[in-house]
């Protein structure tokens, strides 16, 4: 963005240093200094735009906002620089470099190209013309374009960052409640196994960990980290990260003892581990953990039929099947027991008490007392042990305690000091991030007792989402305040930002088409396209309001100032698109974020140049020519 902003000074002083030479026969030095007379204002107020649109972003709190300050402190450090070199040294550079007699060529190549750019220009100067003769009309169109550019605005997907393909891969493992770490262990074997064969095109090494997953940790769960190849051996789409996850997650859904999930690390790793999104369904009324059990494996099938949302599953472990030991307390006191006795023989024999120290080899070990396993199997295993009373007299557990079965969760979870369950998921193919957001929060809704708060990337994404007009709404304040300012006029800015839904139109219309969504990346580009078409209406309004300070009458000040400042607004758009096209068109490492900006910019910054320079004289002689007899 930098490189494209960085030239766009330079190529107007150029201009019309070279212009002023031409027409008015002057040396180059004389040239310099009357062409800096007539431009300054118009450099000194294109940097201030550029500048003031990002000033509101290096504010913003929270994660969006250390992306955002990034754009802004480097955006405005260039600009900065660049409008200093436009007036210092630039001018300098042309009195010394620029010959006497410099102008356009009428020979070879150059001369055909300028006597075309002159035919088109004429042309524009007659549209220019009758657009300013029915103005009315013309805002009519320009209501209609404003009009467009908010129903695309609205129809554009939302999302938080792009996916990019970081060269890894992630899979969640998990088996039935109590299966055995010897079948965990052979299905991440057979997991493995697929990877390093089936797809050893795009797979560089393969980690399986048993015992751990995203959700918990427990013998029935598992988690898998492929690391995939370098981008330069991947250019291939099939071998990129989005068709190694599609390829895995249909061969491996065979496996029926076992789901596997694969999924692409998110955006942002801080953020989270588990891409999509991912919420937790709260017990706020105190419906039990029975019913928020229930009402979440609920949520999961209504989302496996929702089209809009793609691998809805639990992000914690589900309940497992535990031997409940009910103690009858009288008739253990009838016996001569103590509940502490009772407790202390459960957990030595049943589970592990460390006991003591002993020396072995000069070292200090520990002792463990714990039942042997083959008599601490089966419930029944129980009437094989005994505790001793206040009487040292040996008292079977079967003579005091009665078991059963139940199920029971693994592990309990609370958010916000609720009982809670975790539910993640995508966006199904085809779908954005908000489109998935807006679908399972739609569910969560028609649960009754229980509320949902949003974790990760999907909390960002929301309270992104909830102050990005406010955002273009501040940027907006702060540009016209500005100009205000610079110009001591109201009408002066109000001319320059009615040119913004002219720009912001092609930014969106382009990222529909490109597949792109509302995101962080798409919000800067936006503020940069906002910011572009400031400032070719700037070069037209600046010139036609020294011409009509001169006695002209706005609408032969419009037409004087567009046809004098469409050479330098086409050259500097068109550099600054030529700067921005690698992003639109970039692909493997970091295309993803790359292609939300470039693809925003080139489109609003073509529509911002090819319509401003129609509309903005109609919107000078409109504002400028109220209370004139003629215009």
């Amino acid at each position: 963005l930098a490189i494209g902003l960085l030239v766009d000074d330079a190529i107007v002083v150029v201009e019309n240093v070279s212009r002023v030479m031409a027409e008015d026969g002057l040396a180059p030095r004389e040239a310099a200094r009357r062409s800096m007379e007539q431009i300054t204002g118009a450099l000194v107020g294109v940097a201030l735009v550029l500048a003031t649109v990002f000033l509101p972003t290096a504010f913003v709190g929270g994660s969006v906002g250390v992306i955002y300050r990034q754009f802004s402190i480097t955006i405005i450090s260039a600009i900065t620089l660049s409008v200093l070199v436009a007036l210092v040294f630039t001018p300098a550079l042309c009195a010394t470099i620029l010959k006497p007699g410099h102008g356009p060529r009428r020979t070879g190549l150059f001369g055909w190209f300028n006597r075309g750019f002159d035919r088109t220009q004429r042309g524009y100067q007659r549209a220019v013309g009758r657009l300013v003769r029915r103005r009315r009309p013309a805002m009519v169109v320009y209501a209609v374009i404003a009009a467009v550019a908010v129903v695309l605005f609205r129809q554009l997907p939302t999302g938080f960052l792009p996916d990019e393909d970081q060269g890894q891969v992630f899979m969640q493992v998990t088996l039935p409640p109590g299966a055995t770490q010897q079948a965990t262990r052979a299905v991440l074997n057979q997991i493995s196994g697929y990877l390093l064969e089936d797809e050893h095109e795009a797979v560089e090494s393969v980690l399986a960990v048993v015992g751990f997953s995203f959700n918990g940790y427990g013998q029935n769960a598992g988690a898998v980290f492929v690391r995939l190849k370098d981008w330069d051996q991947r250019k291939a789409k099939r071998l990129e990260a989005p068709a190694v996850v599609a390829r895995a997650m249909a061969a491996l859904s065979r496996i029926r003892s076992a789901t596997v999930i694969a999924f692409q690390p998110p955006p942002v790793l801080e953020l989270g581990l588990v891409a999509g999104f991912q919420l937790e369904l709260e017990d706020r009324t105190g419906v039990g953990h029975e019913r928020l059990t229930q009402a979440g494996d609920e949520l999961f099938g209504r989302g496996a039929r929702d089209p809009a949302l793609a691998k809805v599953r639990p992000g914690g472990l589900a309940d497992r099947p535990e031997y409940k030991l009910e103690i009858d307390e009288p008739r253990a006191s009838a016996f001569g027991l103590a509940l502490g006795d009772v407790n202390a023989s459960i957990a030595s024999t049943w589970g592990a008490a460390y006991v003591d120290d002993f020396l072995d080899k000069g070292r200090t070990k520990r002792v463990f007392l714990q039942a042997d396993a083959p008599f601490r199997m089966q419930p029944d295993d129980l009437g094989r042990w005994y505790v001793r009373n206040g009487s040292s007299e040996m008292v079977p557990f079967s003579a005091f305690t009665t078991g059963h079965w139940r199920l029971g969760p693994q592990r309990l979870d609370r958010f916000n000091g609720f009982p809670a369950v975790a539910i993640q998921g995508e966006p199904a193919p085809g779908h954005s991030s908000g489109d998935a957001l807006t679908a399972i929060s739609r569910l969560a809704s028609q649960l009754p007792g229980l509320g949902h708060e949003w974790v990760g990337p999907a909390y960002e994404e929301v309270k992104a989402g909830t102050g990005v007009l406010t955002l273009y709404a501040l940027s907006l304040l702060v540009v016209f305040l500005c100009l205000a300012a610079l110009y001591e006029s109201w009408s002066v800015p109000a001319a320059v930002l009615l040119v913004v839904p002219l720009g912001i139109v092609g930014a969106v219309t382009a990222s529909l088409l490109g597949k792109q969504a509302n995101d962080v990346y798409f919000q800067v580009g936006i503020l940069a396209v906002i910011g572009l078409a400031a400032k070719n209406a700037i070069l037209i309004v600046e010139f036609a309001r020294d011409i009509a300070e001169h006695g002209a009458t706005p609408r032969d000040a419009a037409l004087q100032a567009a046809q004098l400042r469409l050479r330098p607004i086409l050259m500097t758009s068109l550099a600054f698109v030529l700067g921005v096209l690698p992003l639109a068109i970039s692909s493997g490492a970091g295309s993803g974020a790359q292609n939300a900006i470039g693809i925003a910019i080139v489109g609003g910054v073509l529509t911002a140049t090819l319509l401003a320079v129609l509309f903005v004289p109609v919107f000078f002689v409109l504002i400028a020519g109220r209370g004139r007899p003629h215009g």
